[in-house]
């Protein structure tokens, strides 16, 4: 049976406040993503709330709208990506950050695809592995140790 919640973590050798800032602003994700999947967003877009909206372009060059639906400013933040205009199929991102002291900071990235409606994206979502999500946090992590 397959798993349909992901997760990796890591403790990365900054503080917590300097990680979230580089999840929360969608211009920055690119530089991190461990999927290889982003490949733009507009500057401008930095997540406040939940309920927020930020559009991302990913390599196809197709857009998609990421609808924040948990927050928590310097600890968490989770989206539902969907097609622009269209209704979240059901996948969800998050990212957990737990200060273990001023420069020291437990991320957790989840990929949580049980409520996954459109079966056309299960290939899609079963490539999104534990090593994937930890590439992404490795990839945080060399920005924000720098």
């Amino acid at each position: 049976m397959t798993t349909r919640i992901v997760t990796a973590a890591r403790d990365i050798e900054a503080p917590a406040g300097r990680i979230f800032e580089l999840i929360a602003d969608p211009a920055r994700q690119p530089e991190w993503d461990g999927n290889a999947n982003l490949a733009s967003a507009d500057p401008g877009q930095r997540v406040q709330a939940a309920g927020d909206v930020f559009v991302m372009t990913i390599t196809t060059g197709d857009r998609r709208e990421n609808h924040v639906v948990e927050f928590e400013e310097g600890r968490l933040i989770a989206w539902k990506p969907s097609e622009v205009g269209k209704d979240t199929p059901g996948h969800l991102w998050r990212w957990e950050l737990e200060p273990l002291g001023p420069a020291l900071t437990r991320v957790t990235h989840t990929y949580d695809w049980t409520g996954l409606t459109d079966e056309r994206r299960v290939p899609r979502a079963e490539a999104n592995t534990s090593d994937k999500l930890l590439a992404s946090i490795d990839r945080l992590a060399g920005l924000a140790q720098t």
